[in-house]
């Protein structure tokens, strides 16, 4: 794939994932889950746009909810980064599986498992075609893997951010609690900050509308969702300076 010419609208991007995308019924990881998202990310490559991917670690542990039980912050936050660094290898492992190149790269040295990430370096691999899976969140407590996503798609220099949800979109209220919820087609920055939308954290927000970074939220559950965005359709919620 180095070197492959492409007509997306999109030639780079960084493709943002809960990890509750992986999470199953019974255990922490559905490897039927993190197959069909590998599938689909084999089906975004082809067209050519190369694919950073920043993975949470909600289905293994969450920091903050750890901490608001009264483990220590810090302490729990760096827990949180090696739960999404666990996620990153069961993604490699099947996108590899399916044949497609990838390379795991932390934010914190972990030879064993991966590269400790460096700018450059992550650039020439998704120049060369490989799909990098940015683990370990930013390598700081208190920051979450939205800000990741904000922090590497800005250091690598993407063309927009895709947050892979279960919904459709970006909505007034929770739809799935509220029929009556309207879903916006459009967004700026301030206006997800003022209405406190759930898009992304404040501080991921803040950083992408300095770096006038968009974010499209779509559903990754529907076919071809993210392949028709990449190629200039309106699907789900584009989120703009």
């Amino acid at each position: 794939m180095a070197g492959r010419k492409t007509s997306a609208k999109y030639k780079r991007i960084i493709l943002k994932l809960s990890g509750e995308a992986l999470e199953g019924d019974q255990y922490s990881i559905d490897r039927g889950k993190t197959l069909e998202i590998a599938k689909k990310m084999k089906e975004i490559s082809r067209i050519g746009t190369q694919i950073g991917v920043v993975i949470g670690g909600g289905n293994i542990f969450r920091g903050l909810s750890a901490s608001e039980k009264g483990m220590d912050r810090t302490t729990a936050d760096y827990m949180g980064m090696l739960a999404t660094v666990i996620n990153a290898l069961a993604l490699q492992s099947d996108l590899e599986k399916i044949g497609v190149r990838t390379r795991v790269m932390t934010a914190f040295e972990m030879r064993a498992i991966g590269e400790l990430y460096i700018r450059r370096r992550a650039v020439r691999h998704l120049e060369k075609g490989r799909v990098v899976i940015f683990a370990g969140g930013t390598g700081n407590p208190f920051f979450s893997t939205d800000t990741t996503a904000a922090l590497r798609a800005s250091e690598v220099n993407a063309d927009a951010i895709i947050k892979a949800t279960k919904v459709d979109g970006v909505y007034s209220d929770d739809p799935m609690k509220n029929k009556k919820a309207k879903l916006f087609k459009d967004l700026t920055y301030i206006d997800v900050l003022k209405r406190n939308l759930k898009v992304m954290d404040s501080t991921a927000i803040s950083l992408c509308m300095d770096n006038k970074m968009p974010i499209i939220v779509l559903n990754m559950a529907k076919p071809g969702a993210i392949r028709n965005v990449l190629l200039g359709k309106k699907i789900g919620t584009f989120v703009h300076g």
